[in-house]
């Protein structure tokens, strides 16, 4: 049986996607949705949106990393992108405990 909407809290609004995710770590969703009226869904193949930049490389710096992407198998934008990506993660972890 759905709950009253009087009956459930309302959802805040958020500023940052970082402040909605350490609430929902917290709260309780049954306060603020009912699910007894919630449907399973199937959601298509979501990849995350990318966008195309150029960057401009030393020719050194290219080869070394082409080289490297050669040795793995992989094509050289995908080892640059998974090399960016570790690099911010690591960033993002000192900044957090450096606080």
């Amino acid at each position: 049986m759905p709950k009253p909407k009087s009956a459930l809290k309302r959802i805040p609004t958020f500023k940052t996607e970082e402040a909605e995710r350490a609430f929902w770590a917290t709260a309780d969703s049954t306060e603020y949705v009912d699910w007894s009226v919630a449907r399973a869904v199937r959601f298509p193949a979501l990849r995350p949106s990318s966008t195309a930049i150029s960057v401009r490389l030393p020719d050194t710096l290219l080869t070394e990393l082409k080289l490297l992407a050669n040795e793995r198998d992989v094509p050289y934008q995908s080892l640059l992108k998974v090399y960016l990506a570790d690099r911010v993660a690591a960033e993002r972890q000192r900044k957090l405990t450096t606080r």
